[in-house]
């Protein structure tokens, strides 16, 4: 990795701690005597001091209206329900998160959003929603349309630029910020620690702790710039476990030193830089929580050592509680819930939105009334919810309430960030083995092959060779994974006799199956690994040249065939913790 040039860092204005941040919820006597003084017919856009009118808000809050301010739903379809816009007028709903099932049309999402931040005014503290969405780049991004495919977190680890990161923050922001989205799920600061993971893979910067927190910093200040609110994810840290916690419970198996030491290093720099807000993961640390409480519902791990161990004071916001590792812990969704709050979150979301009465309501709600400790709890949360929006949406940069539909195409995608993913792109690619195919420029007798499963690869491919022929399997997995996968290496194996030159590209197990059946040919073999570099580390020492793209963007694509081509020289170096590096 190279640590140099991480540490060149140049200096960009942190705008994070500028408004942003919560700056705790201690109440103080004089904060309290101000709030009380306040008058009896104030809205959120009263002119008065942000701490002051959160407080006052507060106080004058029913439990049904506090409650509500800690809950974040999402909605299925293209537009949101009736029950999600009950949510908002008649109960005083605090936020939405656009989820990737209703995100195809960017305009609706733009309408959408204008109609739920109208109804939110309806309702009498005139508090508007955090609008959140997963826009990771790369391999996660929520919302998609017309917006930037970027070539994500794994090619920024490879360049090791954090001005990579930071303009990468900063575009793809830029476009969601358009739509009326407020709040980013991203950066991911998870460690690429256990290479067999498939949960978070070329999600992470890589392995290296200290580098991990160089970039998300760069990338959340490329966030604030931009306009919306990072979150970094998923606390404590996900990347050492192959399992996903929306199946089950994943546990990891490390001490307190290390998780002090490793996992959280990359959030200690964006908490000392002053992130606004921090999810919590559904993960288990069996050596820390004996029980097994998963971290986003153990007061330890977010009230005990974020807060107090780390000094963490921004919002605290769980990872989807439909997943299956906090609900069966719990035992129910509303039990998961009040676990949430009372380990020290502050917004509880959920990928659907849930009945005006169901159990996670009633319950809860009854809970505040007999518990004055959970009230109490529910609160603050309320407090900080509010105090942020009032730092974000008066400080002078924030998304849009009411997104013009109409213009929306004036800013996706975003024209300037075309050219910049672009070059980020070719400074990532890695050329992970040499050999006497590269650079590749074939003669006029020689015979070249593409295979691979996506068109545009094939679209980039032709352009340096227009007679190059192609060989396509699916994207897709079927039903009979073993079968499928030797058909597809069968028949590659069969079509790749008559070729001089193969280029296949590798993305998993499956992929890898494939282009190892092209060994034995005494052919020239080039490997395009997209997506983790993991499944060709071991077992193609045969291949003739390897090259590293990370992603599955056109960007990723046209960079790994201009550098193949000999256009420029590959820079990027592996983000992960391994011996080959060339």
């Amino acid at each position: 990795m190279k640590i140099k040039r991480l540490l060149a860092y140049i200096s960009i204005p942190l705008a994070i701690s500028a408004g942003l941040f919560c700056q705790g919820s201690s109440l103080s006597v004089s904060r309290q005597a101000a709030a009380d003084a306040l008058p009896a017919n104030i809205t959120f856009w009263s002119n008065y001091e942000n701490d002051v009118l959160a407080q006052a808000i507060v106080d004058r809050m029913d439990d049904s209206e506090l409650l509500a301010q800690t809950l974040m739903f999402g909605w299925a379809g293209a537009e949101p329900s009736p029950l999600l816009n009950a949510w908002v007028t008649q109960r005083s709903l605090g936020s939405v998160k656009v989820f990737g099932w209703n995100t195809n049309n960017i305009q609706q999402v733009a309408k959408s959003i204008k109609l739920l931040q109208e109804e939110a005014q309806t309702c009498r503290f005139k508090i508007p929603l955090f609008v959140a969405t997963d826009q990771e780049g790369g391999w996660i991004r929520h919302v998609k349309g017309e917006t930037t495919e970027t070539p994500g977190n794994m090619a920024i680890g490879a360049s090791g630029y954090p001005i990579d990161a930071y303009y990468s923050g900063y575009y793809l922001n830029r476009e969601i910020k358009a739509l009326g989205i407020n709040m980013n799920f991203a950066p991911t600061v998870d460690l690429y620690t256990d290479l067999d993971s498939t949960v978070i893979g070329p999600r992470s910067f890589g392995s290296n702790p200290k580098n991990a927190g160089i970039l998300g910093e760069a990338f959340s200040r490329g966030s604030i710039a931009a306009g919306v609110i990072p979150t970094a994810k998923h606390f404590p840290g996900h990347g050492d476990t192959s399992l996903d916690s929306h199946g089950r419970l994943p546990q990891i198996n490390i001490s307190k030193d290390t998780l002090m030491n490793r996992e959280l290093v990359p959030f200690k720099y964006l908490i000392q830089s002053g992130i606004p807000a921090i999810m919590s993961g559904h993960l288990s640390f069996p050596q820390i929580e004996t029980d097994g409480t998963p971290a986003s519902l153990s007061r330890y791990m977010l009230t005990d050592v974020l807060r107090d161990e780390l000094g963490y004071e921004g919002l605290i916001i769980t990872d989807d509680m439909q997943m299956n590792g906090a609900t069966n812990f719990a035992g129910s969704f509303s039990r998961s819930v009040t676990m949430a709050l009372e380990a020290g979150n502050d917004i509880i979301i959920s990928s659907s939105t849930a009945g005006l009465s169901s159990a996670m309501w009633t319950e809860n709600l009854n809970r505040m009334q007999s518990v004055p400790e959970f009230k109490a709890r529910v609160k603050d949360a309320a407090y900080r919810v509010i105090l942020s929006k009032l730092n974000y949406f008066k400080g002078g940069n924030a998304a849009p309430l009411y997104p013009d539909a109409a213009t929306i195409y004036e800013s996706i995608p975003d024209k300037e960030g075309q050219q910049f993913f672009m070059d980020q792109a070719c400074r990532s690619i890695t050329l992970y083995k040499q050999g006497s195919a590269y650079p590749l420029k074939p003669s006029d007798e020689d015979r070249v092959l593409i295979a691979g499963p996506f068109l545009s690869l094939y679209e980039e491919g032709r352009k340096r060779f227009p007679n190059a022929d192609t060989f396509h399997y699916s994207y897709e997995l079927a039903d009979d994974q073993s079968n499928y996968s030797d058909w597809n290496a069968e028949g590659i194996e069969s079509v790749a006799r008559r070729y001089d030159t193969i280029i296949v590209t590798v993305y998993d197990w499956h992929t890898a199956n494939i282009a190892r059946r092209l060994q034995y040919l005494n052919k020239r073999v080039i490997i395009f690994s997209i997506l983790s570099p993991v499944y060709v580390l071991d077992g193609f020492e045969w291949a003739d040249t390897i090259l590293f793209g990370y992603s599955y963007s056109s960007f990723s694509f046209a960079a790994l065939w201009g550098a193949l081509h000999g256009e420029f020289t590959p820079a990027g170096i592996v983000p992960l913790s391994i011996s080959n590096q060339n």
